[in-house]
């Protein structure tokens, strides 16, 4: 099939230059990469990947907290702060990443 269309994009580069490593070890252009995608959507008529949110866990997700639940929560976390019980980010990422395996 012959090529004769454009596609001029706008996207973040950290993301493309993080898409074009990958592209590269694999030996497949950005050009090819975007075909392939775009033949797929034509196949599967839709993407071709499931499109969601991340799901939070109950336990820390707002949405599904009553008002009391979630007043509970934001009342225990100033008591923390204010007792000195607190971590750095990193620290608290890295012990949930702990807890998930």
């Amino acid at each position: 099939m012959e090529k004769t269309a454009t596609l001029n994009l706008r996207v973040n580069p950290d993301v493309k230059e993080k898409a074009e490593a990958v592209l590269s070890k694999l030996g497949v252009p950005m050009s090819t990469a975007i075909t392939m995608y775009l033949n797929q959507i034509a196949l599967t008529g839709g993407i071709p990947f499931s499109v969601t949110l991340p799901k939070a866990p109950v336990t820390v997700n707002a949405d599904m907290m009553t008002n009391a639940q979630l007043h509970d929560k934001l009342a225990k976390g100033y008591a923390d702060i204010e007792a000195g019980r607190v971590y750095k980010a990193a620290e608290a990422f890295a012990e949930f990443r702990k807890s998930k395996l």
